[in-house]
């Protein structure tokens, strides 16, 4: 068994250096590979994040994308030999991010702060309603959603405990409507 096949961890997002300019070249033939070898159980996602810039030139603005990382790819993907090699023929292609030729896969955390991948989290309460804890301390307790956080992870409900309500955070996931 080859070291790279005992690297797998299963999909996750690896970085791809490439040479300057040649990130969407790179991008498009592991597309084609992928498609034509049938890796799509190996190779699942390839983006090179992006930013929209508006440029102003006196009067005239145009939209402009420019690349957030220049010279680099970000593949998920499962590290197999296979997978390894399909990567590492392409043309404009110089290595993996991570110690010598050994490719570091991205941690949960990196993912998240770089926007790679983004989820969409949609909360079946607002601020007003009436919702029921259903884990934790405060179990079978009932409220009333005071706040909800940006990043829709944390919900503040007010619980009544004797003759004053009490604020107490919980996270999103521990509430449902009453």
């Amino acid at each position: 068994m080859s070291d790279i096949n005992e690297m797998n961890v299963g999909p996750r997002w690896y970085v791809a250096h490439t040479y300057s300019g040649y990130e969407n070249k790179v991008k498009a033939s592991l597309e084609k590979i992928v498609e034509n070898r049938g890796l799509e159980d190996l190779i699942f996602d390839i983006r090179i994040p992006v930013e929209t810039v508006i440029e102003k030139n006196g009067d005239k603005e145009k939209e402009v994308e420019l690349k957030v990382f220049p010279s680099y790819v970000f593949i998920k993907m499962v590290m197999t030999d296979e997978s390894w090699h399909a990567v590492k023929s392409i043309t404009g292609f110089t290595g993996f991010v991570g110690p010598g030729s050994r490719p570091t896969p991205l941690t949960d955390t990196e993912v998240e702060q770089l926007h790679i991948e983004t989820t969409r989290v949609e909360l079946a309460v607002k601020v007003g309603d009436e919702v029921t804890v259903t884990d934790g301390l405060f179990e079978g307790y009932k409220g009333v959603v005071q706040s909800i956080s940006d990043d829709l992870k944390k919900i503040t409900v007010l619980i009544k405990r004797g003759n004053r309500d009490m604020p107490v955070e919980l996270d999103a996931t521990s509430v449902k409507l009453a």
